[in-house]
């Protein structure tokens, strides 16, 4: 390989690696290739951090630059700059010479540009009869057009970044909102439900927020704090839906009451209950309709074992939102191994292996067929897998799995929360379905 022309520095200043492939980068500078000297420099700004200088060193870089006579840097205008310390400190807002020295070697060694050095170490040029520049020594700029695609690639991805930084943040900002006051919300309408240990875990998320964070720090946050909104919505959303049906049926029955007082419908049972329901309402001089068609909705309830493991049936549970399958895996991995071959690909596994994990628990299937029933069958086996997942800290899984089925009926349960402080005791050691 030819080598080109290498210089080396004036007086004590060494040389390095660095220097030698920046001069190197200089001669492969493209023909006719030019950039405006501004724009690159409002460029190297952005990718600052990228390129390792400092503010300060930018600062020498422009006042550098201002000596340059033309507005876009080309080699057929020549590259080499050559003021004096004197005039090179002015024009860097009054910066002392040894200020001056330092941030001009961080420019060197950041590559953004390189010295020429003449032989007694002074800066100027030599000229011709006709006064064009000849030989000139000082600083030259080469660099900056040889690495110019690259700098504007680094100031591009730097824009990308904040943006996506300024993004995030609106968005986690927004999601902090929307809790806090939900959950006020929760807390004035006096909402059944775990509130207090809602409120605790959504402080926990927001003493997580760094105080300087990159968007790669906030995006965990953002996903568990989404999640929280979520669950905090489907919470409410079940009350309205509770009062909407309570409203309806208290229109319903009142409208039965009023709309024919001598009908003898009111005295009798209907002859439509079966020999169980009918007893209940002989047994009960006073029932009416509404305590007739209660008896009539007690059906018994349908387990997994009668089921094609499919998904889950749309009158199941008090509507409850399932989450994602690969949430529920990453925060309960154990469940995997109770997989057909080790893996669970969908909802129909999950379910089938729950049906194992409910046996081996000592879980009866009448306490799994009543959560099936009150939280979808969806949801009845997150919760196996949940109480499989937390393992000793259990006595009765039954008996445990009953009471929630309980209060998830009285809207005083909810799955969210103890999914997202399994996913966080697992960190990144959860396995995944393949």
């Amino acid at each position: 390989m030819e080598s080109g022309y290498v210089t080396t520095p004036f007086g004590r200043r060494p040389m390095s690696l660095g220097m030698l492939a920046s001069q190197q980068l200089a001669e492969t500078i493209e023909p006719g290739m030019k950039r405006s000297k501004w724009k690159l420099f409002r460029a190297i700004c952005e990718a600052r951090p990228a390129l390792g200088v400092t503010d300060r060193a930018l600062t020498v870089l422009d006042a550098l630059l201002t000596f340059y006579p033309d507005d876009e840097i080309s080699e057929e205008k020549g590259l080499i700059v050559f003021p004096s310390n004197a005039q090179l400190s002015l024009r860097a807002r009054g910066m002392t010479p040894a200020t001056l020295r330092r941030h001009l070697a961080v420019l060197v060694e950041a590559g953004l540009i390189l010295r020429k050095d003449s032989p007694n170490g002074k800066r100027y040029a030599r000229r011709d009869r006709a006064g064009a520049i000849g030989d000139a020594f000082g600083f030259s700029v080469a660099p900056l057009l040889a690495r110019a695609v690259e700098i504007e690639s680094l100031a591009a991805q730097a824009v990308a970044d904040r943006e996506l930084l300024r993004v995030t943040r609106e968005r986690l900002t927004l999601c902090r909102r929307d809790i806090s006051k939900l959950i006020t919300t929760a807390l004035e309408e006096r909402v059944s439900g775990d509130w207090e240990g809602i409120s605790t875990m959504f402080r926990t998320l927001l003493a997580r927020i760094p105080r300087v964070a990159t968007a790669e720090d906030l995006a965990p946050l953002l996903d568990e704090m989404g999640m929280l909104r979520a669950e905090v919505v489907n919470m409410l959303e079940r009350r309205i839906k509770t009062k909407k049906i309570d409203a309806n049926e208290s229109q319903i029955e009142h409208h039965k009451q009023n709309s024919n007082p001598d009908s003898i419908y009111e005295l009798e049972p209907s002859f439509e209950t079966k020999q169980g329901e009918k007893a209940a309402v002989d047994n009960n001089p006073n029932a009416g309709p509404l305590e007739e068609r209660r008896l009539k909705q007690q059906k018994p309830s349908v387990g997994m074992n009668n089921r094609a493991g499919g998904a889950a049936d749309p009158g199941a549970g008090p509507g409850l939102k399932s989450f994602p399958l690969g949430l529920v895996l990453q925060a309960c991995p154990s469940i995997l191994d109770y997989g057909l071959g080790g893996t669970i690909g969908n909802w129909r596994d999950l379910m089938s292996a729950a049906v194992v994990v409910r046996s081996m628990l000592g879980v009866s299937p009448s306490a799994y067929e009543e959560a099936c029933s009150g939280m979808g069958p969806e949801n009845a086996a997150t919760v196996i897998a949940c109480i499989l997942e937390r393992g000793g800290h259990i006595n009765s899984p039954g008996g445990y799995l009953r009471d929630l089925t309980r209060r998830t009926e009285k809207g005083e349960f909810a799955i969210g929360p103890m999914l997202m402080a399994l996913v966080r005791a697992n960190g990144p050691t959860a396995r995944h379905a393949s």
